[in-house]
């Protein structure tokens, strides 16, 4: 029938938009399609994929150009996902994940989310004094890149926000570190290597940073993103962690954008998503869906001069060959 909105039922379109992320994309569905049905009514209204099941069950089979996501806002409010507030799409796409993935009861399925979705990467700590180093391995699902490096200046591109997180850092003065080999606070050398890239990358641009006491300020300022991202042109040798087989899968597509408009205390959500079917791009508004050209998602690369534009805040990029 289409692609379907969904109602804002309580300032939920940051829910609307993940969900429409998480619905339009095929990998994802036919893990959700072979989840185990709670046997109990009670169970199944707080069961939060079974309510995304359903929803998306009603998006495909019914004729409206637009249904309600009643039912899984309240499963999700069980949870204490509050609604007629502003959420942070990044803190909620997190929220989501953790309750698909805790009430999803088959293991393999479980063992499906995480290659789907979930980054790994290494962390090392090197002593500039004596050398020695610790390496800790750690799972991410999202790749939090900054948008200004480590002297507050704007970045220019993905690229460079990518380049600028893999970057290693010297910590010195009063961020040395204890050295065990050492017996003393020493400078150290931070870095962070990438082992492992999943089916689906979701990159969060961090957009939003503190600034005096708690004010919340929104950087809007141009950064473009690529359609086609290909790591291994990207980042060098010694900030990959992976073997040739590896690398040779880092090669996305762009399949979705959340965008944010507005300020960091009062804004709005959409999502562009490129249909994996039609390959061809909509812009999910709530209930209301239109096909749009690549130029209307390139709108989203934020302008320092626009702070209330629509500004991407999530880039969610799908591998070319998997």
């Amino acid at each position: 029938t289409g692609a379907v909105g969904l109602y804002n039922v309580g300032q939920t379109c940051c829910l609307n938009s993940l969900l429409q992320v998480f619905l339009m994309n095929i990998h994802f569905t036919r893990i959700l399609r072979r989840m185990t049905v709670p046997w109990h009514a009670v169970q199944k209204r707080r069961n939060v994929p079974y309510q995304m099941l359903l929803l998306l069950e009603e998006m495909q089979c019914g004729k409206q150009k637009a249904v309600s996501p009643t039912d899984l806002a309240y499963s999700l409010s069980v949870y204490k996902v509050k609604l007629f507030v502003q959420h942070d799409a990044a803190h909620l796409f997190l929220t989501l994940w953790n309750l698909i993935k805790r009430q999803m009861k088959k293991p393999e399925l479980v063992e499906e989310l995480n290659d789907l979705y979930i980054i790994c990467v290494q962390e090392h700590l090197a002593c500039q004094k004596c050398f020695s180093e610790t390496k800790v391995n750690s799972r991410m699902l999202t790749l939090p890149l900054p948008v200004l490096d480590y002297n507050s200046h704007m970045l220019k591109s993905l690229e460079d926000c990518l380049q600028c997180f893999f970057r290693p850092e010297e910590l010195t003065d009063r961020n040395m570190c204890f050295c065990d080999q050492c017996g003393r606070k020493t400078p150290f050398l931070q870095s962070m290597k990438l082992v492992h890239l999943p089916r689906v990358l979701t990159i969060h641009l961090k957009r939003f940073c503190f600034k005096k006491s708690d004010y919340v300020h929104k950087l809007s300022h141009y950064l473009p993103f690529p359609q086609d991202l290909d790591f291994r042109a990207i980042l060098t040798e010694n900030q990959c962690q992976a073997d040739d087989n590896e690398k040779a899968a880092w090669q996305y597509e762009l399949f979705g954008v959340v965008a944010h408009s507005g300020s960091a205390s009062c804004g709005h959500y959409c999502a562009y998503i490129r249909s994996l079917t039609e390959c061809k791009w909509y812009c999910f508004n709530d209930s209301e869906v239109r096909q749009v050209s690549w130029d209307d998602v390139k709108c989203t690369y934020g302008h320092s001069k626009l702070h209330w534009g629509q500004t991407a805040y999530l880039l969610i990029y799908m591998k070319k060959h998997p």
